[in-house]
């Protein structure tokens, strides 16, 4: 479904007649968003990290996106207005509702929801009828985050991206549906529709690659190669047990012979990394590996409208992020001439669901696939007084939600909950569904425990998690954000080093005793558990017992050290 110009204008004047303020869309500084002219010769389409998030929803961007040593102020560091300011975004702009907190709850009322696969197929249509030959890149994290994809291993998903229409794909969160799964995935599935590539996972025994590193497309008559890197942590943020086999990590010194061998022995003129590395290690690796035109990244969940150009000993790399949640479509437009990049344009575009008409075919799609599990997905139960949300550095409301749950239901003093970056945003007044649970929870290993922990482990465990997020080299911070807290308060100094971060733990205002031991419930632990309850299940029993949520209080650190920080913004 291409849609006109003409269409387009037809659109935004019935959402006006709905009562949408969207001047900014139609003139102005920010001019017409999907109004987007062909430039040049190679085009590249980038998502990431949509987290089978197939029906448009709202995601509420973070108010804390801390940035430390040389990281601090830069992006992707930026929240709220400092974000605008860096970026010449007008406040109370579309614009600016969909790249930051400010104002979220009256924004999303007047804008709607993002994402959705049917609109991001329409505007993917739109965008490759301007632009013959262009190719859809996947960053990963998309076979995993929701009932239907954990329910159906992740088929609906794939399907769904077969109709969508992706090239090349690498991949992060699809690991945890076990090795096996993954193989007859490609080997059934993606063959001869979407290349599987990663040059930074081999076996174990003979470190021999485990999928393609790369491929060669020709765009125009312009040979591009693609070049994938999937997460190079997954092993120690995930289970290993699910993938024993197989060794990741970044690998520089295979990427740089990966550019190389395309470049010299394949003639590519064009070389594109699709990286689910997180952009602070994508700038890194720009920096160190030369022969790389562009980076498109995610896995930090980071939607940042304009590349960082980055400077190496061969010329400059564009590195891109492109957002999470089927929220974003990144188009990068190269000019190539005599074997070279001359210019190019790029832009990040929202996928506002009541600008963009539903794709028919996808639409129906997902209403066939999701139509065994409506009953179950649209059970209401309760409704929430709060905004209800997740991303950000430290506790957010819906993870306050669950942890209160496990509290609750487990019994225990103390609760851990993973610092996930995925899961999507409810509004105040509205009801808290069973999907809506499974868009913060659905994972292949989500049993609930309840240990016994002396107060020196309990510290140690947030000095561990505190240097995966705040250790000044980007290639030692392993993914994710804080682990979040229910219970025990504390202080936190992200410029401090490992073992000095983490101080002034008190449980109901007594200090912690390093020797003693307390109850603490969690989720999702990397260690084989025996058969228990899932924190979903856990989750729905609070909120159908509560009828009503409303948070008691939001269990954020005190955060030493980050006056002045444009990393962090009043929620």
């Amino acid at each position: 479904m291409n849609i006109s110009r003409r269409e387009f204008l037809q659109m935004l004047a019935a959402a006006s007649a709905a009562g949408l303020n969207l001047p900014a869309f139609a003139a102005g500084k920010d001019g017409d968003l999907y109004d987007l002219p062909a430039f040049g010769n190679v085009s590249l389409l980038h998502f990431t990290d949509c987290h089978a998030q197939l029906m448009p929803i709202y995601f509420r961007e973070p108010n804390i996106n801390l940035g430390v040593a040389g990281m601090k102020g830069n992006v992707p560091h930026l929240v709220g207005e400092h974000f605008l300011k860096h970026f010449k975004i007008n406040a109370n702009s579309p614009l600016a509702h969909a790249y930051t907190n400010l104002n979220f709850v009256d924004a999303a009322k007047q804008y709607g929801k993002i994402g959705g696969f049917a609109h991001l197929s329409t505007l993917v249509k739109k965008m490759r009828a301007q632009r013959p030959g262009s190719l859809l890149l996947d960053g990963g994290d998309t076979w995993q985050g929701s009932a239907t994809s954990l329910w159906t291993k992740a088929q609906d998903m794939v399907d769904a991206c077969k109709l969508l229409g992706v090239d090349v794909m690498t991949a992060h969160w699809e690991f945890t549906f076990g090795a096996e799964r993954v193989k007859e995935i490609i080997e059934k599935d993606l063959k001869g529709h979407i290349d599987f590539v990663a040059q930074n996972v081999v076996d174990n025994e003979w470190e021999e690659r485990v999928f393609e590193p790369y491929v060669m497309k020709e765009i125009n008559g312009v040979p591009v190669a693609i070049i994938g890197q999937a997460f190079p942590y997954t092993p120690i943020a995930n289970p290993r047990y699910m993938i024993p086999d197989w060794s990741f990590g970044i690998r520089d010194d295979k990427m740089q012979e990966t550019v190389d061998k395309v470049r010299n022995e394949e003639g590519a003129k064009v070389v594109i990394v699709v990286s689910h590395n997180g952009m602070d290690v994508d700038l890194k690796m720009a920096s160190r590996v030369t022969g790389i035109d562009a980076i498109m990244g995610g896995h930090t969940h980071d939607g940042v409208p304009e590349p960082v150009k980055v400077k190496n000993k061969s010329g400059t790399t564009l590195v891109i992020n492109s957002g999470s949640n089927g929220k974003f479509l990144s188009v990068l437009d190269l000019d190539v001439k005599d074997g070279k990049i001359r210019d190019f344009r790029y832009k990040l575009l929202p996928v506002f669901s009541n600008l963009l008409a539903a794709d028919k075919e996808m639409a129906s799609f997902i209403n066939n696939v999701r139509k065994p599990y409506l009953s179950k997905l649209n059970e209401e139960l309760a409704i929430t007084e709060d905004l209800l949300y997740r991303r950000g550095n430290f506790n957010g409301s819906f993870d306050q939600l669950i942890l209160d749950a496990m509290m609750e239901v487990q019994d225990a003093e103390i609760a851990f909950s993973p610092g996930f970056r995925w899961g999507v945003s409810v509004l105040p007044g509205q009801p808290i569904t069973f999907e809506q649970v499974m868009t913060q929870t659905a994972i292949t290993y989500g049993e609930v425990t309840l240990n016994h922990m002396p107060g020196e482990m309990i510290k140690t465990i947030l000095e561990d998690v505190a240097d995966n997020l705040f250790n000044e080299d980007p290639y030692y911070q392993q993914g994710g954000d804080m682990v979040r807290v229910g219970g025990l308060k504390y202080t936190i100094d992200p410029n401090q080093k490992i073992g000095n971060r983490i101080s002034n733990m008190t449980l109901k205002g007594k200090p912690i005793d390093a020797k003693k031991k307390y109850s603490v419930a969690g989720w999702a632990s990397v260690q084989e558990q025996p058969e228990g309850k899932k924190i979903w299940d856990v989750t729905a029993e609070y909120l159908r017992n509560k009828k009503t949520y409303k948070m008691k209080e939001l269990n954020v650190p005190v955060i030493k050290g980050m006056k002045g920080n444009p990393g962090i913004v009043d929620a």
